[in-house]
């Protein structure tokens, strides 16, 4: 039961110190964005960073 609770916080800071690196934005501006817009920032910023280091072309 504890790794249930403890799964949903380490991917919420993951997701929040990728982002808040990636558009400077400080931790509290990523809460305020949804679940599911966070999973897709997270997406278009890996996707940019391929993209950067010349894997593949998203665009």
């Amino acid at each position: 039961m504890q790794l249930q609770t403890e799964y949903p916080f380490r991917e919420l800071c993951r997701q929040l110190s990728f982002i808040s690196y990636h558009f400077h934005w400080s931790p509290k501006n990523g809460l305020t964005l949804p679940h599911l817009e966070r999973e897709r920032f997270c997406r278009e910023i890996r996707q940019i960073n391929r993209q950067s280091n010349g894997k593949k072309k998203y665009f």
